[in-house]
């Protein structure tokens, strides 16, 4: 699935959107540039899982975790670590765990340990406009029209 964004405002939006799509144990990659909307769309989902407080880029931290409702949404950065400190840090407790949802920004350094997951690419198209695009490996289900 492809879609294309005309702002943040609809990248944000359409992350509203996709939450309605994941479940418990799902694993989602984000890549795509730096600035590429990555962290808004994931605000997005966030926002339409529920969460209300602030959501801050996991950057410096690593990892961030959002608990709501019996889910916790685990936001991973991976863009300062190469594939062997990924594994050593401890990513592995995240992935596929029950009663959380793990996003993973920079996925691409880890997807071909990855089972299964739902990637989505951003690519600029110019100013705020981005091409967002849905694929999924090895998930029992497939992505309906957002």
């Amino acid at each position: 699935m492809i879609v294309k964004t005309q702002s943040a405002d609809d990248t944000f939006s359409l992350g509203a959107k996709f939450s309605s799509l994941i479940k418990e144990g799902d694993v989602i990659i984000f890549e795509g540039a730096l600035g590429g909307g990555k962290t808004t769309f994931i605000k997005g989902i966030l926002h339409g899982l529920g969460y209300k407080k602030k959501v801050l880029s996991p950057s410096f931290t690593l990892s961030r975790h959002y608990k709501m409702k019996g889910l916790c949404v685990y936001h991973v950065d991976l863009y300062r670590l190469d594939q062997e400190s990924i594994f050593n840090w401890g990513i592995s407790d995240y992935l596929y765990s029950k009663g959380g949802i793990t996003l993973i920004e920079w996925g691409e350094k880890i997807e071909k340990s990855l089972p299964s997951y739902i990637k989505i690419h951003f690519s600029y198209l110019g100013a705020d406009k981005r091409k967002i695009i849905f694929s999924l490996k090895d998930t029992k289900r497939s992505l309906k029209p957002l």
